[in-house]
């Protein structure tokens, strides 16, 4: 990409070998190289302004201004997780590596509901149950897996899940002292 972007600020700008170098984290030899059609051919140049990388007012600035460094626009993009999880496909290969996932999932965070390790992993909560009994048709045939590695799910989700059991546990224990109190009065 930044080969390509050197191209275009080379074909479009007025800017100096210096000034584009720097932008492009490139040396200004390879800069002078593509200026002079020796670098580069058959790279399509790439656009920093409508990638949101530049604006035109920025290169003017640094056009009239050989000791002006150009300077990357700050666009913080807001990412949300409004919509509904989208149920991606998960190949054949993949599949038989859910129960190991299970398995794994059952010896690392045993705090997790049979129910929460269902949902992460996507398979049938008496499934999990089986292989929590080792009762499973192929237990034997189990070998642990981590389902981060397998790219079941993400790190992000397995965190939200342990949290969640982490509160149900806190939610639990105070219920239960509750129940203490009220039994020896």
């Amino acid at each position: 990409m930044p080969m390509a972007t050197a191209v275009w600020l080379v074909e479009n700008t007025t800017l100096t070998f210096k000034q584009i170098a720097s932008f492009c984290n490139m040396h200004e030899v390879e800069i002078q190289g593509i200026a002079d059609g020796e670098v580069a051919k058959g790279i399509k140049a790439y656009n920093p302004i409508i990638a949101g990388q530049l604006s035109r007012e920025e290169i003017e600035l640094s056009s009239k201004d050989e000791n002006r460094p150009l300077r990357i626009t700050n666009t913080d993009v807001e990412i949300s997780n409004d919509e509904k999880k989208i149920k991606k496909y998960i190949p054949l290969s993949k599949r038989q590596d859910k129960p190991d996932s299970a398995l794994w999932l059952i010896r690392q965070h045993n705090i997790l509901k049979d129910s929460q390790i269902a949902r992460l992993v996507g398979i049938t909560k008496n499934s999990v149950t089986s292989i929590r009994n080792k009762s499973y048709w192929n237990f034997n045939n189990l070998n642990p897996k981590d389902p981060i590695a397998l790219n079941l799910f993400t790190q992000k989700d397995l965190l939200e899940a342990i949290e969640k059991a982490e509160r149900r546990i806190k939610r639990e224990k105070k219920e239960k002292e509750k129940q203490q109190k009220l039994n020896s009065n």
